[in-house]
């Protein structure tokens, strides 16, 4: 039966394509017979044909209807089952694309994202590749160990920029006491400490987020070390030191001013009781 159909559609093609060639030759000679202005004949000859056209075009279109909508929505199913098959493939596409116009980080960044920490060695359209920098979020060395990140994670995922000022970074790290240590002289050590350490650099820091808050429009707080307070529950006081580092110094800064601070002073409760 499908086959008498398609016959049938096919003969019906065969017959308004020689119909329609038929009446648009007659036209035509009619015109060219007829027609004694050239301007005039020229333009009846280009809408006679463009009407001849239109007419064979829709009379296709009437044949061959079904045909059309079953070929449309196999074509629409196929690229429904594309694109669910390929959902991760262009989705990774979309990271890249995003992370590319955001500007969100370079090669050399260290970024964090989801529970991947590490610093930014390769990058494709598909995934990019770092070093693994931990264990946890808050220490600074590598681990050895490699993660690939498809870049569909960008598209559904913040990104955050340990490197975003580039040569120097306002770093900082927490330290625990109880109530009942001399944490008032270990604020005063932690920050002569971190003075020590930066002072060589200081100035070039200020330069830098000074520079740096012109050309990118931020509003860049002050580089100066200090050492603030916080209470999270009332038996344990957090001293939480802010301090400039070179980039990807950081860490090596940190460990330096806690062995030194901790080695030649005891802060504990213990100590005050004596």
């Amino acid at each position: 039966m499908a086959s008498d159909s398609i016959y049938g559609e096919l003969i019906s093609t065969v017959i308004i394509i020689a119909t329609v060639f038929l009446f648009h030759f007659l036209v035509t000679r009619y015109i060219r017979k007829k027609v004694r202005s050239n301007e005039l004949r020229r333009k009846w000859l280009v809408q006679s044909r463009n009407a001849f056209i239109l007419l064979l075009l829709l009379g296709l279109v009437f044949i061959w209807g079904s045909e059309i909508r079953t070929l449309a929505l196999s074509m629409v199913a196929l690229a429904v089952a594309l694109v669910v098959a390929t959902k991760e493939l262009i989705l990774c596409v979309s990271g890249s694309i995003l992370k590319t116009i955001s500007g969100s980080f370079d090669l050399g960044d260290r970024i964090q994202i989801k529970d991947f920490r590490g610093d930014v060695i390769d990058q494709n359209l598909l995934a990019t590749t770092i070093l693994e920098v931990g264990p946890g979020k808050i220490t600074h060395h590598r681990t050895g160990r490699l993660s690939v990140i498809p870049n569909s994670l960008f598209v559904s995922e913040p990104v955050i920029n340990e490197s975003y000022t580039s040569d120097y970074i306002l770093h900082v790290f927490t330290v625990p006491f109880k109530r009942e240590d001399d944490w008032q002289t270990a604020q005063k050590m932690f920050l002569e400490a971190a003075i020590k350490y930066c002072e060589p650099y200081l100035d070039d820091v200020r330069n830098h987020m000074n520079q740096l808050s012109k050309t990118k429009g931020l509003d860049v707080p002050t580089v100066d070390p200090r050492v603030t307070i916080q209470v999270p529950s009332p038996g344990e006081v957090l001293l939480i030191i802010r301090m400039p580092a070179k980039s990807k110094q950081q860490g090596y800064v940190e460990q330096a001013i806690l062995s030194e601070v901790l080695t030649e002073h005891d802060f504990s409760s213990t100590k005050n009781e004596k």
